[in-house]
């Protein structure tokens, strides 16, 4: 009999313990779930700010024609990977797509603000600077986001390995999330040099 409760209180402790794992592991789930919903949210705010910045780019750059449409396209590649990512953030290859696609945008964004110093009425549009703070203000908390949902992709992922969770998690099909990785090369890392 003593045996009995000895092997029905070890049950009893295991499945306490499966438990708690479970759920912890749910809870961080979770929890990077809603940290890429906010970056979601940042993105598609950036997203519907690109057409209005071409918009009133286009009226003074008739001649870069090709710039703006590239911009445009990047965007609406950059949106598309968004909302595949969003689906189920934490994929490895919904990461690495919207990773790449946001690289994309950034370099024609570039490019265009670079085009942009050449037409000094255009830099001084009321609209256009508007536009410019309200970018800047969605690509601070884009940043933001991106860091909070990298760091609970890490919690998760930390939990996910430790044993006995790396048990747990392989019997739920807990799968490794990805963090959402900048897509820039070393040298564009690199603070720019200014010489005088």
């Amino acid at each position: 009999m003593t045996a009995l409760i000895i092997i029905c209180g070890i049950i009893l402790v295991a499945i306490i313990v499966v438990v708690g794992i479970y759920n912890s592991l749910v809870t961080l789930r979770n929890r990077y779930k809603n940290s890429f919903s906010q970056i979601d949210v940042q993105l598609k705010r950036r997203y519907d700010l690109i057409p209005n910045l071409v918009e009133t780019a286009k009226g003074y750059m008739k001649h870069e024609r090709e710039t703006l449409e590239a911009v445009i396209n990047a965007r609406n590649s950059a949106l598309s990977a968004s909302q595949k990512a969003s689906g189920n953030p934490g994929d490895p290859t919904a990461m690495k797509d919207l990773a790449s696609a946001e690289g994309l945008l950034a370099g024609t964004l570039g490019r265009l603000f670079a085009l942009m110093e050449n037409y000094p009425d255009l830099k001084a549009n009321e609209n256009m600077l508007q536009v410019q703070e309200e970018l800047t203000s969605t690509e601070n908390r884009v940043a933001f986001a991106r860091q909070a949902f990298n760091d609970a992709v890490m919690a998760y992922n930390i939990s996910r390995e430790k044993f006995p969770n790396s048990i747990i998690a392989g019997m739920f099909n807990f799968v490794q999330a990805q963090l959402l990785e900048s897509t820039e090369s070393p040298e564009e890392r690199q603070a720019p040099k200014v010489s005088f």
